[in-house]
């Protein structure tokens, strides 16, 4: 079964929307590193309606350009890229197609499609939510900026059921980032008397 790694800007206080307003500042190799392990070893590409507008708008033409970041620019050209959308679109990136039918049951689909190439995700927050809540994303990888944006939308939002995940791996960037990427884990049970078993015995 192919996996699915979604990643995310995010800010001390959980806002994932706009982060080009805040997050350039802490961009250096290290983060350039995880984005391009994390996103740039998919082979597929699903995203949102509003992220794919994003990035239509501005890797096409940074890869024409030929800077520094078009080697990555021509990387997500040449991917596979599956757009979520409730409306019909005209695409103008290459290799761009509309995601047809349930999310949840395309989704699960695609992952069961022949082959091991990862599906990458960036961003596409409303995306995210729903595969987390159904189980369908493997590698959620958070860095975590250390700002409090203080306003915008936040990854998780009210919901019925809480998802638990495990930490499967954190580093540190000298700018203070904590890249951090959790699997699916398990619910915990227990309360404050299990708790309190833990505590320091007294001296």
């Amino acid at each position: 079964m192919r996996k699915i790694s979604a990643g995310l800007f995010i800010s001390l206080d959980g806002v994932v929307e706009a982060p080009d307003q805040w997050h350039f500042p802490y961009f250096n190799d290290e983060m350039g590193v995880a984005v391009d392990g994390q996103l740039g070893a998919a082979d597929t590409l699903l995203i949102g309606r509003v992220t794919y507008d994003s990035f239509a708008g501005a890797w096409p033409e940074r890869e024409t350009a030929g800077d520094e970041d078009a080697l990555f620019a021509k990387k997500l050209g040449d991917m596979r890229k599956i757009v979520v959308s409730r409306q019909p679109l005209e695409f103008t990136w290459r290799n761009s197609e509309l995601l047809q039918g349930d999310l949840v049951e395309a989704v699960t689909a695609l992952k069961n499609e022949p082959g091991d190439g990862a599906i990458g995700m960036s961003g596409s927050v409303s995306v995210v939510r729903q595969l987390l809540a159904a189980g369908l994303i493997d590698e959620l990888h958070l860095l975590v900026h250390p700002i409090a944006v203080r306003k915008g939308m936040r990854l998780f939002d009210e919901g019925d059921a809480p998802i638990p995940l495990d930490l499967l791996s954190s580093a540190t960037f000298t700018t203070g980032v904590l890249y951090l990427v959790y699997g699916p884990g398990q619910a915990r049970e227990g309360g404050y008397e299990e708790a309190r078993a833990q505590l320091p015995a007294e001296s």
